[in-house]
């Protein structure tokens, strides 16, 4: 069995039991919470797929770390001859999540 969930404008597959590193969310460590927005569930040949989102179903997961600092990315912008040089880094925030269940309603 597998969901497609949507967090941070972004879609990822899980399973119960995988470990997903996803934008920042709201909890601390140990914790569980409940991810709504599930867009497919697959359970062998059975195929849900939400308009846009399959009702009455989520996904549990337990928060394994938060506010961790993902790698720096660096934005550089650069005229040739002008003199002109910028350098920018981010560094996002993401929240390590354990799968524990789809619960289908």
């Amino acid at each position: 069995m597998y969901a497609v969930i949507q967090t941070g404008s972004k879609q990822y597959r899980v399973k119960p039991g995988d470990v997903v590193e996803v934008e920042l969310l709201d909890g601390e460590k140990g914790k569980e919470i409940a991810l709504n927005n599930v867009l497919l569930v697959a359970d062998g040949d059975k195929i849900q797929v939400g308009k846009p989102t399959v009702s009455g179903t989520h996904v549990t997961a337990e928060v394994i770390e938060s506010d961790k600092k993902a790698v720096k990315v660096i934005a550089f912008k650069f005229r040739k001859r002008e003199g002109y040089h910028r350098k920018r880094g981010v560094r996002a925030h993401h929240t390590i999540l354990k799968i524990k269940e789809i619960v289908v309603g």
